[in-house]
């Protein structure tokens, strides 16, 4: 009886220990994430740092510094909200710990007493009944070896019941090794919560230095501003223009290729006509008598010529079929494309904005990616180079087609392909250019015909 309730007592202690494992599992998983995280964000902030450091070599304050250091406070602030989370789960790890330790030590203390008082009583019946004589007093062989088998798992269960309990001690010892590990780790998250926190002060202070010093160049900035309005005029203008001109090309193409399967209609038709006529010119010239008497059948009537339905007919857009499947395998790609600079951050968010210094309302048809100087642009998907051109504001500019989407790389300072060029995707097309400020920055824009559409979704996530 106190054999099976000791392993009963057994059972509960590996039970709660594998309840305690898998909830461990599933923090681990977490603790996966937000480490993941973490150096991702670490990765953000040197990126930022490394751009922010170019901008600020330069004797003047700019707008530039300033879109930098908001990114940089920006990842900062997330920075130690991850710290924050870290130390949360810590805690809730540790308390997992304890209990899973207090847990394991009340049961282990049942255990010993049960143990105890287990061989309190097999020596009490020891000094009644000899082993041997228990053997000996078999009335015949079988109940012999029977008594022996008994005494045989007896012994083993004893033993088996001492690993056990050593087993359960080392469970108690690991998990106060890593209740112990897990406090250095909590010290150790607090003084890097610690250390972030100051370099997040350090950061605001420099940006409020910054819009300061901004602020007194009002004047230059809204003159700056006008010049960037005009640039985005001047370059939507391109976009619009190039995106019109190829819907033309595809209608054109579409006419011609409508008009020539109508002629070939008329020509099959045509040719039907004539060899018709033909063979009753025939039957007419042959004498009477050797012509067999027919039933005059009236001719059949034309089949209305039915309009051909080749693949690139049944496109919108009119769409040839490469083109349509282009245009679905980019569309496919949402949230995944590659990033069409290796290093940088989005300094400048689509759409409608607040300027940082001015306060009043700017317009972005695409997105900012500040970076380094000499940063190499590359495509973000296949397609076929549609226009390279020098636009005013924007240096040189590179149109790629998808189908009926179209990306625009503009602020380059040198391109390297040429119009009607099919590149593939992360295929180098240009390199990025610097301004008089030392601001290196790409104008990033995804547009599906003449709808401008938010590239942050069409990017994969950093």
């Amino acid at each position: 009886m106190y054999s099976n309730f000791f392993r009963f007592l057994v059972f509960l202690s590996f039970l709660a220990a594998e309840v305690g494992i898998v909830h461990a599992q599933t923090q681990q998983r977490s603790r996966q994430a937000l480490e993941r995280e973490k150096k991702q964000n670490l990765a953000r902030i040197t990126e930022i740092q490394s751009v922010l450091k170019k901008t600020t070599s330069e004797k003047e304050v700019n707008l530039g510094q300033l879109k930098a250091l908001n990114q940089q406070i920006k990842a900062q602030t997330q920075q130690i909200d991850l710290l924050n989370e870290d130390l949360k789960l810590t805690t809730t790890e540790i308390t997992e710990l304890r209990r899973a330790r207090e847990k394991l030590t009340t049961d282990l203390e049942k255990l010993k007493k049960e143990y105890a008082d287990m061989i309190a009583r097999a020596d009490r019946r020891r000094q009644q009944l000899n082993p041997l004589g228990f053997l000996f007093a078999a009335d015949n062989f079988n109940q012999l070896i029977a008594r022996y088998r008994y005494l045989k798992q007896y012994s083993n269960a004893r033993q088996g019941q001492v690993r056990q309990m050593e087993q359960v001690q080392t469970m108690i010892q690991d998990k106060q090794q890593t209740s112990e590990r897990k406090r250095r780790e909590q010290k150790n998250t607090i003084g890097a919560k610690l250390s972030e926190s100051q370099k997040l002060e350090n950061l605001k202070e420099e940006q409020d230095k910054v819009v300061k010093q901004l602020s007194q160049k009002e004047s230059q900035l809204r003159d700056e501003l006008n010049e960037s309005r005009r640039s985005v005029a001047r370059l939507e203008s391109m976009i619009t223009r190039i995106i019109a001109r190829e819907a033309r090309e595809r209608a054109a193409r579409e006419k011609a290729e409508r008009e020539r399967i109508a002629r070939a209609e008329a020509a099959r038709r045509a040719a039907e006509r004539k060899r018709a006529e033909e063979i009753a010119a025939a039957e007419r010239t042959k004498p009477t008598e050797d012509k067999p008497i027919t039933k005059v059948e009236p001719e059949p009537e034309p089949e209305p010529v039915r309009k051909a339905e080749p693949a690139d007919t049944r496109r919108d857009n009119n769409l040839n079929d490469a083109e349509s499947a282009l245009a679905s395998s980019f569309a496919a790609s949402r949230h995944r494309l590659p990033w069409p600079v290796q290093r940088g951050f989005v300094a400048d968010r689509f759409g409608v904005h607040k300027h940082p210094v001015l306060g009043i309302n700017i317009s972005n048809p695409g997105i900012d990616i500040q970076t380094n100087s000499g940063e190499g642009v590359r495509a973000v998907y296949e397609g076929v180079v549609m226009n390279v051109e020098y636009v005013m504001g924007s240096n040189n500019v590179v149109a790629i087609q998808h189908g009926d989407y179209f990306t625009i790389y503009a602020k380059l300072r040198s391109v390297s392909v040429k119009v009607g060029q099919r590149v593939k995707a992360r295929e180098i097309i240009g390199v990025v250019a610097t301004d008089a400020k030392g601001v290196s920055e790409l104008q990033f824009q995804v547009w599906k015909e003449f709808a401008k559409m938010n590239p942050e979704t069409w990017l994969a996530p950093r």
